[in-house]
């Protein structure tokens, strides 16, 4: 049930991006760890290194696949895409998950600065492309369409801004302020489609996600049975998380159905 809103929800934005901002920019610089490299599971089997590491990112591309293949054969589909353009915004969160599996893939083949470049790339894209989505779904529709192309390269730009200072505030609002603002927009604006479920459930997964890439439950992890690490785990869990992004555009209907297709949620 959703909570009724008395105030416009886009002072809730403006306030809690002002507050986000005001306590990052009142913090030191954060460089990056040279210990962040250092996953337990290094284990190498047909000759690549960190194997598991590095073929967990398969679902992330399945998932980018199937995504792109919906979102361009049901573009069109006014019970998932009320107007044509609300695809974009999943058009561009497919192709960030899709491009992961490459990107992530690539840096646990040697991890190193360099190359996580190429892993925090296209989850940025990912981040703020859903954010975008998001925003039209609960805020306004022109917002979210408007907002994805700056929010696109605001992530972009967050990773570049890394890798020039090694300073990681940028890349921490990109990661972390969508996961505050998104749940506030859930619970105080009224959804355009049913199946809120599958959002809730893909902020879960991916908060579980950030949880097992924590070095203490990496490593503690495979301490438990040398079978899999925590970081393994940890590209199951984000990719599962894409997932259910998946299943909401898949299975959502317009809400004012609801009361006609209750069976179908």
């Amino acid at each position: 049930m959703q909570a009724k809103s008395f105030v416009n929800p886009g002072l809730i934005f403006l306030a809690v991006g002002v507050l986000v901002l005001a306590i990052v920019l009142s913090l030191p610089p954060v460089p990056q760890d040279p210990s962040y490299h250092a996953f337990a599971d290094q284990r190498e089997f047909w000759d690549i290194p960190n194997f598991l590491n590095v073929v967990s990112n398969l679902p992330f591309l399945v998932v980018g696949l199937l995504g792109l293949r919906f979102v361009l054969r049901h573009g069109e589909d006014r019970r998932t895409f009320w107007d044509r353009v609300e695809r974009w915004p999943f058009l561009v969160l497919f192709i960030g998950v899709g491009l992961t599996a490459f990107g992530s893939g690539y840096y646990h083949l040697a991890p190193s600065n360099d190359r996580l470049v190429w892993d925090r790339l296209p989850m940025a894209i990912t981040f703020m492309a859903f954010f975008a989505s998001v925003i039209a779904e609960r805020i306004r529709l022109e917002a979210g369409v408007w907002l994805l192309g700056p929010l696109v390269l605001l992530g972009i730009g967050s990773v570049m801004n890394w890798r020039q200072t090694d300073d990681l505030r940028l890349y921490a609002v990109v990661q972390f302020y969508p996961l505050v603002i998104i749940p506030i927009m859930l619970w105080l604006c009224p959804p355009r489609y049913q199946g809120i479920g599958y959002i809730w459930g893909a902020l879960g997964w991916y908060v579980l996600a950030k949880l097992l890439e924590l070095h203490a439950v990496d490593h503690g992890i495979l301490a438990m049975g040398e079978v899999v690490s925590g970081h393994t785990l940890k590209h199951l869990a984000a990719s599962a998380g894409a997932f259910w992004v998946y299943l909401y555009i898949t299975r959502r209907r317009p809400a004012q159905a609801i009361s006609h297709d209750q069976n179908r949620i």
